[in-house]
């Protein structure tokens, strides 16, 4: 690993931009087993990644993000982690911290154009980052590149050193450690970020007693993002367990097969309780069947399908 140079730059506010060569992560080795569908994300070495000589004596007390102003981050590296997912680590002053509190996600936009009166038009889209919001000098976005999909194309466009403008954080739920002796997670596809966000938090704190489960379900095995960290985590806390499931099979496949059932459910989390908090995150099909998606207003909305018919109320769901 070659040691290189440093550098503090001003942009056009007159804000620190730090940018660094000193480091670079092994993004293209790390991504890839069985065919690239497991990542050892877990073994990221994130003391190694940026290095200055000189920071700022305030930098510790700073938060990367501003929820009333959109911020420029520069894209530190990408990493294939399925057939149409990406791993994008973004990089900051590296004594701050990037300022989400669990569980929240983030804006990103990118320009489309302009409008009418030629002003700039943009796709706001918010992301949930997977890496620890404790973690200083780097977040990581998990992001399914849809053919159709404006910003994820915009993300997928994207190489080493260029910016993407980030506003947040918007907090969605407000965890605090064993506000519920037991939650359940249902996810789908991407809607692992938020979960893993809450899982990471909880089996961080050794004072958090937590019981976690959850039911992930994706397309085929190819599909399952971060399966490996995942296993690791519930192999080595006794306090998760994760059952995966998938539509289509493989041969040597040992998990659940077909969509989320009520069999599934009823096996796989707590039951319905004062004590039970049940989080949902998933493509619009996978809401409809389980939960019912959030109301027009983007409130919780009313709760239907599945997890009513086994008897959820709605203080006991929380749709991501």
């Amino acid at each position: 690993m070659k040691k290189g140079t440093n550098t503090v730059v001003t942009d056009h506010n007159g804000q620190n931009k730090y940018s660094s060569t000193a480091f670079r992560i092994p993004f293209g080795a790390i991504a890839a087993v069985s065919g690239g569908i497991s990542y050892y994300y877990y073994f990221f070495p994130s003391s190694n990644l940026v290095h200055l000589d000189q920071i700022n004596e305030d930098s510790e007390s700073k938060a990367a993000l501003n929820p009333d102003k959109w911020i420029k981050f520069k894209l530190q590296d990408t990493a294939r982690v399925s057939h149409n997912t990406q791993l994008f680590r973004f990089s900051f002053d590296p004594a701050a911290k990037l300022g989400l509190d669990v569980a929240s996600c983030l804006l990103t936009r990118a320009p489309i154009g302009q409008d009418a009166e030629g002003q700039p038009k943009y796709v706001i889209r918010p992301y949930t980052p997977i890496s620890d919001p404790d973690s200083k000098g780097y977040f990581d976005l998990l992001i399914k590149v849809y053919p159709e999909g404006k910003m994820s194309q915009h993300f997928a466009s994207l190489k080493p050193g260029d910016v993407v403008e980030v506003k947040g954080p918007i907090e969605k739920l407000r965890y605090s450690p064993n506000m519920k002796k037991h939650i359940g997670m249902i996810a789908g596809g991407t809607g692992i970020t938020p979960m893993l966000q809450v899982i990471e938090a909880i089996l961080k704190n050794p004072d958090d007693k937590t019981q976690v489960s959850l039911i992930y379900g994706n397309v085929s095995p190819d599909d399952i993002l971060l399966k490996q960290k995942l296993d690791i985590l519930a192999t080595s806390h006794p306090n998760l367990k994760v059952f995966y499931t998938v539509d289509n099979p493989s041969k040597n496949w040992r998990g659940g097969s077909g969509y989320i059932s009520k069999d599934m459910v009823v096996k796989g989390l707590p039951g319905p309780s004062d004590d039970t908090l049940i989080l949902v995150c998933g493509p619009p099909g996978m809401m409809k069947h389980l939960s019912g998606d959030k109301a027009k207003d983007r409130s919780q909305g009313e709760l239907t399908g599945l997890l009513k018919d086994v008897g959820y109320t709605e203080q006991m769901v929380y749709k991501f």
